[in-house]
């Protein structure tokens, strides 16, 4: 139940027309957990971002654009003639930020979207995507179980049980004092020195 809401306007009541369907599609774009089954493993980054923008912006020519989304993702001109399996996860991951990108969205929602990366992988699509907010003032929605990068990436955090908000505020309120016993066991999951996995899972039966 609830409203949703983009740049204060109701998006909660479905579109209607194709022209309705790509002006939402514009408002919030998505990243999803792994790369290289969000994109399509036949063409290469450049014509994959071509295909974005023609959907969009039919007319004109987006040399420009592109030059523009890949050096936004720290990508080079080299990687717009690759295939995605000629590339590292963190790169397709970065194309896939590109594509999202491209159209200029109000809100990018990112699906565990470092998840699928190795640590410094991950760190460093951390850093590209707070580098991206700080320049263009996109919102994001961070999908994510883990709790550092929850730390890090955001701003306000909502912790969800079964389908159900059962905690939310400013992330540092939530993380350093939770108020409920779900969060708290969330927590206390991680491992630590003197972690007690046993207790911790007769903790979450209890629960």
């Amino acid at each position: 139940a609830g409203e949703v809401l983009v740049r204060g306007v109701s998006r909660t009541v479905r579109a209607r027309g194709r022209a309705a369907r790509l002006a939402r599609a514009r408002e919030v774009q998505m990243v999803f957990q792994d790369p290289f089954l969000s994109l399509d493993p036949r063409i290469t980054v450049d014509a994959t971002l071509r295909e974005t923008l023609r959907l969009h912006f039919p007319d004109g020519d987006h040399s420009h654009r592109l030059g523009e989304l890949l050096d936004q993702v720290g990508l080079g001109s080299r990687a717009a003639g690759a295939l995605p399996r000629q590339l590292s996860g963190g790169q397709r991951q970065r194309v896939a930020i590109a594509r999202a990108l491209a159209v200029e969205p109000a809100v990018l929602v990112l699906d565990e979207a470092v998840a699928a990366l190795d640590v410094s992988v991950q760190a460093q699509i951390l850093n590209l995507l707070a580098d991206i907010r700080e320049q263009t003032g996109i919102a994001y929605l961070f999908i994510t179980h883990d709790l550092g990068v929850v730390r890090c990436v955001t701003d306000d955090v909502i912790v969800m049980r079964q389908g159900r908000i059962v905690e939310s505020g400013p992330t540092p309120q939530v993380l350093d004092a939770p108020q409920h016993a779900y969060t708290r066991l969330l927590l206390e999951s991680i491992p630590r020195p003197g972690w007690n996995p046993q207790a911790i899972a007769l903790a979450r039966r209890a629960l």
